[in-house]
């Protein structure tokens, strides 16, 4: 069995729900508290044991590499002005043993074509798949790392989904499963992109989360376009099911919607109370509306 140490970032759209904010800036870039949705999903990548960081990325995205890069000129001027906790921010936000790698997106033809991008540097190995729009909350441990040592233990494919509303099913790829494997993981048995609730196989909703084995690439080669007009992962996994088995796994933590202005909204409001040097004022603040 092959380590999981390769995690792809799909950060090529063009985050319409946050114009005119993400005109020129990425939404990948929008802050929760002090730090940008994109380094949430590497810290967690990186929490779970991934070395290897690889954003697909489109334009407007020059200042997602910028962040990873280094800043000597601002590392100079922090250490000049004693400013220590700042440069200890900014200087480490990728270990050493972590490199990062960039991949143009030539047009935006969906989730699916974005993934299939990476086919050149993953090769013929398992990899995480992260989100950056869905931000969850486990502690120190991570969403990515649970499906992790799930992969570890299957050798398959799997993808994290939690409960969703009934009528939200078009909102998400749906999955049809058996009955639970182990605790929380569940064997799919179908899934299908976006359904109408009448028509939704159950309310198990595919989130951001997902390792997926390397023959996902020939299943996206041989995918057409679905919904949206787009080439949608979620039917790439229908065809991977025919050729192995793909499970299920409802996560532990919190799902922050953060692609949308609420789930971005509550974000902020979560992590800005955990914060030490904030969150007695905001709590006050929040007490007295």
């Amino acid at each position: 069995m092959n380590k999981v140490e390769k995690a792809v970032f799909p950060v090529g759209g063009m985050g319409t729900r946050f114009l005119p904010a993400t005109k020129a800036s990425p939404k990948e870039m929008l802050p929760i508290v002090d730090k940008p949705l994109i380094q949430y999903a590497a810290e967690e990548a990186i929490a779970a044991g991934i070395t290897e960081l690889i954003f697909i990325t489109g334009r407007t995205k020059q200042s997602i590499t910028e962040h990873f890069n280094k800043a000597n000129e601002l590392e100079t001027e922090l250490e000049k002005q004693g400013k220590l906790k700042e440069l200890e921010a900014v200087r480490n936000i990728i270990p050493d043993n972590v490199t990062c790698k960039y991949i143009r997106q030539s047009e935006p033809l969906g989730l699916g074509h974005a993934v299939l991008c990476a086919k050149p540097v993953v090769g013929d190995q398992p990899f995480a798949l992260i989100l950056p729009d869905d931000l969850i909350e486990d502690g120190d441990r991570g969403a990515t790392k649970q499906l992790v040592e799930k992969y570890e233990k299957t050798n398959n494919s799997i993808v994290a989904v939690e409960n969703v509303r009934k009528k939200d099913t078009s909102r998400y790829g749906i999955a049809g499963t058996s009955e639970e494997v182990e605790k929380n993981l569940f064997d799919i048995t179908s899934i299908v992109e976006k359904p109408k609730p009448e028509h939704a196989l159950s309310t198990l909703g595919v989130v951001g989360r997902y390792i997926l084995s390397p023959q996902i690439f020939d299943c996206l080669e041989n995918t057409v376009k679905g919904a949206d007009n787009e080439i949608q992962l979620t039917d790439a996994i229908g065809m991977l099911l025919d050729k192995q088995s793909v499970y299920a796994y409802k996560f532990e933590g919190t799902r922050y919607d953060c692609g949308s202005k609420l789930g971005y909204i509550q974000a902020s409001i979560q992590y800005a109370l955990k914060d030490f040097d904030i969150s007695k004022d905001l709590k006050s603040y929040i007490q007295g509306l």
